[in-house]
């Protein structure tokens, strides 16, 4: 998400929700992932099923991924995508799917390095009430154990 729209979002209203969705995922294979360093956790990342209509039901999704600015480049987000990547192929999924921001060449050049690649998809999306609109692509890879 954004950071535009993140610090819309009042402290309390998105601590409960965090807590719903931790505690009591929406869907079975809903997971959130933490990364923790020396000064505690410095990222997570949130998996499940794409659920996209132009998508397989193997396909999964990696549907927020972040690390804390000042932690990056010190192995965290490498570590993270894994574990992101092994959860979805646990869950059973084939192809993992993640929707970035156009504009962010650091997060898109990090995935293709990880083998990620953009498969033409995609969208724009509002983050604010005077009609701001980020583009997102979204990148897929295969992640089935062969």
């Amino acid at each position: 998400m954004p950071p535009e729209a993140l610090s819309a979002v009042p402290a309390d209203v998105a601590t409960r929700a965090w807590h719903e969705a931790i505690v009591k995922p929406p869907l079975a294979h809903c997971r959130v992932l933490v990364a923790v360093g020396d000064a505690g956790v410095v990222g997570f990342a949130v998996t499940g099923p794409s659920g996209e209509p132009d998508r397989e039901n193997a396909d999964g999704t990696i549907a927020e991924f972040i690390v804390d600015p000042k932690h990056r480049r010190k192995g965290h987000g490498s570590r993270l995508m894994n574990a992101a990547v092994d959860t979805l192929r646990t869950d059973g999924f084939e192809v993992a799917v993640f929707w970035a921001r156009a504009a962010d060449d650091a997060l898109r050049s990090f995935l293709v390095g990880c083998g990620w690649a953009a498969d033409g998809a995609h969208q724009e999306v509002g983050v604010d009430e005077d009609g701001e609109h980020v583009k997102l692509v979204r990148l897929h890879t295969r992640i089935a154990a062969d």
